[in-house]
């Protein structure tokens, strides 16, 4: 799979139940704008659990951003939540969902967990 988005999407469809979303129910649509025109993908996540499907359809939060934008997220060199403070995506419907997409985005690269940061002090 050649294009950065289609195997960003593919690989969130294929990845096992999220423990943290488990008490999560919604829908998600991405509006990828490109030179091309809108490009939709739609997210659907029950119980922790996530469907992908290619169809502008109804969904509960709608994320709207170009694409270059879409592929530095999905490669973790942009924070989701930081895009939207710097206006590169916008978000309508609940705010709850944007939030989440820092969950379902890879981190930056070197990123480390803060516990895993805290557990080693110099000795």
């Amino acid at each position: 799979m050649s294009d950065p988005i289609e195997a960003f999407f593919a690989q969130l469809a294929r990845q096992a139940p999220e423990r943290v979303l488990r008490r999560t129910t919604g829908t998600i649509r991405f509006e990828l704008e490109g030179s091309d025109g809108v490009d939709a993908w739609h997210v659907t996540i029950h119980h922790g659990r996530l469907t992908v499907d290619h169809r502008a359809r109804h969904a509960d939060t709608v994320i709207r951003t170009r694409r270059d934008v879409f592929v530095r997220m999905a490669r973790g060199e942009v924070k989701p939540l930081t895009a939207w403070l710097r206006n590169e995506i916008v978000a309508d419907g609940h705010f709850r969902f944007v939030v989440l997409l820092e969950r379902l985005f890879p981190a930056p690269a070197g990123a480390r967990h803060p516990r895993e940061r805290a557990g080693k002090r110099p000795g």
